[in-house]
């Protein structure tokens, strides 16, 4: 049997257990790179171990470390009341505030991971306050960014402009850039609508505007949960010191909030503008908060979503696997040689789209585009229509729970609102899959052939 069938056939496995029994996917598909690599391939553990993605672990474990010291001592609630006193109690507005912040980072040139990281977890608490799906919002937060994914600043336009232009084709930038734009804010528009954005004009809060001058105290006293409880609960649940320490937020900030808040912007600078590793920044914050706030980041490393991290790692690598094994190219290879450039093109990005669910878009963008390059320069199809087709194809399906971006909300959601918040990505995540190649194919392709 063909070890391309036998990685397929072993991917569908892990889904399918995955979802009939309760077991994380991620050890699914350790366990899966191990069979298939030992039994089928003859790989050893080294060839086994490359393809587990150390950045991702980094990043994910990171953040969430950095954010759960940031909750424990109150800083992210402060930064919550004041974004509150900005929007005025607006809240329908407030998603697409998060749509149009995370744009700019990623068109100023900005990784999407980076800018997911940062923005992710406070666009998260800004909901709870103001009881918005956090579905919705996470999703604002991966639109938005993938929104500025192809700007001429970003590191995602330059794969693709670059990759067309070695095979000897040209193309138009600004067409890629203000097509992938204008389908993320039509993404953004469905994804208001479908998760309750006008009813948000309609109905208040749980959380009213007056109790405002009590959400640093309730964040700051939650202690090891890290999510608000009342103050009367906390003062039973939060050791002593917190306790003490919450009934101060109100009023000025302590000497840790003050020294997060300075850590957060340093990570953000660091990473956004210097292009510093955001995973080894957040890392290096966290300790650091850590080491001089011992009391108020209490057991913050207990915190980190090691079951997010566990599924991605997981996934990602089973997926990296069958990359060296060649079966993305191969199948990339079959598809090129069919009879028809249209049918071909709809193949590409369905491909494009798949892989990139479970993959870096940045590595699939580079391997699929050379493999339509020899479709494109036929020229019975144009070549800026099926490059801008295969990169939406390929980046709007970040939104999966698999992907960076997507594992980057998940992370960070409430502990009571992460499984809901998965399954919303996962499902909204498979629609794009299925949705984006033909849709970007209708649009891009058939209408300029």
């Amino acid at each position: 049997m063909s070890i391309h069938i036998v990685g397929i056939i072993g991917l569908v496995l892990v889904f399918l257990i995955g979802a009939l029994r309760p077991i994380n996917i991620g050890t699914l598909s350790l366990v899966m790179t191990f069979l298939v690599g030992a039994i089928f391939v003859g790989e050893g553990v080294k060839d086994m171990y490359s393809g587990f993605p150390v950045d991702l672990f980094v990043l994910l474990a990171g953040v969430t470390y950095l954010f759960a010291i940031a909750v424990s001592n109150g800083t992210v609630g402060r930064i919550v009341e004041g974004t509150a006193r900005l929007v005025k109690g607006r809240r329908a507005l407030i998603p697409w505030i998060v749509f149009v912040v995370a744009a700019l980072p990623a068109m100023a040139g900005a990784l999407g991971s980076a800018g997911v990281a940062l923005l992710a977890p406070l666009s998260l608490r800004l909901a709870q306050r103001y009881d918005i799906d956090r579905r919705m919002i996470g999703l604002m937060v991966v639109h938005g960014t993938a929104s500025g994914n192809f700007s001429p600043l970003n590191v995602l336009g330059a794969i693709v402009t670059q990759a067309v232009a070695r095979g000897g084709l040209e193309m138009s930038s600004s067409a890629l850039f203000l097509g992938n734009l204008a389908y993320n804010v039509a993404l953004g528009a469905v994804i208001y609508l479908v998760f309750g954005g006008p009813r948000l004009s309609r109905r208040e809060a749980k959380n009213p505007q007056s109790d405002l001058a009590d959400a640093g105290a309730a964040v700051s006293a939650s202690g090891a949960h890290g999510f608000e409880v009342s103050p009367a609960d906390a003062t039973h649940d939060a050791p002593p010191d917190l306790a003490e320490q919450g009934e101060q937020r109100a009023g000025r900030p302590g000497a840790d909030q003050v020294c997060t808040l300075i850590a957060l912007l340093a990570v953000a600078v660091a990473a956004l503008v210097f292009g510093l590793n955001i995973g080894f920044l957040a890392f290096a914050a966290a300790a650091a908060l850590h080491l001089i706030f011992p009391a108020s980041s209490r057991e913050a490393d207990k915190k980190i979503a090691w079951s997010v991290v566990l599924l991605v790692c997981g996934i990602v690598t089973y997926v990296a696997a069958l990359q060296r094994y060649g079966t993305v190219e191969a199948v990339g290879d079959g598809i090129a040689g069919l009879g028809s450039p249209l049918v071909t093109g709809l193949l590409i990005c369905v491909v494009g789209a798949i892989t990139s669910a479970f993959a870096s878009s940045a590595g699939i963008l580079g391997a699929m585009i050379p493999l339509a390059i020899p479709v494109m320069a036929r020229g019975e199809i144009g070549t800026t229509g099926l490059v801008v087709a295969l990169a939406i194809s390929a980046t709007v399906v970040d939104s999966t729970p698999f992907s960076t971006v997507g594992a980057l909300v998940v992370a960070n959601a409430e502990d009571e609102e992460r499984p809901r918040v998965y399954r919303g990505l996962l499902l909204w995540g498979a629609a794009m899959v299925v949705t984006a190649p033909l849709l970007t194919w209708l649009i891009f392709i058939v209408s300029a052939a």
